[in-house]
């Protein structure tokens, strides 16, 4: 059987394992799908109170379209709806990888590797918003070589959804030459998306996700908690907390505040300080190819591990710039992507251990769940280390751009 009838039918078991868990699976797999998004769309529709429009919301206005479209067979339906939608994404984002200019074999291994991720990650992997912007940010890194103002557009639409690909953006901006494409796409989307709110009346609540997370406290899976949640476990103050406002688990105890305030702080300046290092390797002609997978791998990495949110589905993020990689670099342990790739399988499989099937293990402040978790955190800043470290190497040791790029390949 040809491999890549062998990949689509992994694909379909994959997703198929995927839908199962999630609606029959221990633990609140759902979650979000189930009990908050139908909450969201029912306000809208009886009370006229849309989030995003009417009241502030805590994500991008874009992320109303999918949960919106998912309510459409009506309140019961509703979850199979939203898994059938990202589904569907992901089948495009899959079929695109298998079709995109690489060489074969960078191809299909980012596509087994993609499927290999999904099934460690477990049923989170679709079942929240951050499933709709992995999929278009993916779409959008195959497009970048040929098709640079879609895949800009199609990236700015992944940050109205969900904000973590504007790393993708800021990425593509310092690797690549044809930037301005990238630009206007990401541009033009944007002045649509707020003319739209604007009109229909949005105000101030178009740009309120940004003030509802900086408002948010030090929640329980994110890196900075690790230490205290050990704490706690050895008899310090620190334990979990449900937040009615946000609807997830943070951490209340001594010095929580600060730590929270800290991880910020370290966010935007881990962030500006590997955009600086990313744009003295532009200047000094590092190849593109090898600059923007690194680039932003180490963007989304920084959002992930000193963010004082850490909500599991992050970890699903991680696989638009490692399919980046693998498809431009190959999956060599030496000079390519696979040390990420690696990491990040593993990453996955520790996320699936924590949510949803031990959550309320590690809640309890469980010895070996909390030992899972910090592994899981540890792996996480492993990899932001790799690939700052790659990006200085690249920044110090410019190699020539290749003359001329390979056809697809980013220009």
């Amino acid at each position: 059987m040809p491999p890549r009838i062998v990949l689509w039918v992994a694909f379909a078991l994959v997703h198929l394992w995927l839908v199962v868990v999630n609606l029959g699976g221990p633990g609140y797999p759902l979650g979000d799908v189930q009990w908050v998004y139908p909450r969201w769309v029912e306000a809208g529709l009886s009370q006229g109170s849309w989030v995003g429009i009417d009241v502030p919301w805590v994500y991008p206005l874009l992320a109303l379209v999918p949960i919106v479209a998912a309510s459409l067979a009506g309140a019961a339906a509703y979850p199979v709806l939203w898994l059938t939608l990202v589904t569907a994404l992901d089948a495009v984002a899959f079929g695109m990888l298998l079709d995109s200019d690489e060489p074969a074999r960078p191809r299909t291994t980012a596509a087994g590797g993609w499927l290999v991720f999904l099934v460690l990650l477990g049923p989170i992997a679709l079942g929240r918003i951050d499933a709709v912007a992995v999929a278009v940010a993916v779409i959008a890194l195959v497009l970048l070589g040929a098709r640079p103002a879609l895949a800009g557009v199609l990236l700015a639409a992944a940050a109205w959804v969900k904000v973590w690909p504007a790393a993708l953006v800021a990425a593509a901006l310092v690797a690549l030459p044809r930037r301005r494409a990238i630009l206007a796409g990401a541009a033009g989307l944007t002045v649509g998306v707020l003319a739209v709110a604007l009109l229909l009346g949005a105000g101030g609540n178009v740009l309120s996700f940004v003030t509802e997370q900086t408002g948010r406290g030090l929640q329980a899976e994110a890196p900075a908690a690790t230490p205290l949640l050990i704490g706690g476990a050895l008899g310090g103050a620190w334990r979990p907390y449900y937040d009615t406002d946000i609807l997830t688990w943070q951490v209340s105890g001594p010095g929580v505040e600060q730590v929270a305030a800290a991880s910020t702080l370290l966010l935007v300046l881990v962030v500006l300080g590997i955009l600086l290092v990313g744009g003295r390797a532009a200047r000094r002609g590092v190849d593109p190819t090898r600059l923007l997978p690194t680039l932003a791998l180490a963007l989304v990495m920084a959002l992930i591990v000193c963010n004082k949110v850490g909500s599991p589905q992050f970890v699903a993020w991680i696989a638009a710039p490692v399919l980046c990689g693998v498809l431009l670099l190959g999956p060599r342990l030496r000079d390519g992507f696979g040390v990420p790739a690696l990491a990040a399988l593993a990453i996955a499989a520790l996320t699936q251990a924590i949510y949803p099937f031990f959550y309320g293990e590690l809640l309890a402040l469980q010895p070996a769940m909390l030992g899972v978790l910090a592994a899981r955190n540890l792996l996480g800043v492993a990899v932001l280390v790799w690939a700052v470290r790659r990006l200085v190497q690249l920044a110090r040791h410019a190699a020539p751009v290749r003359e001329p790029l390979p056809e697809g390949a980013p220009t």
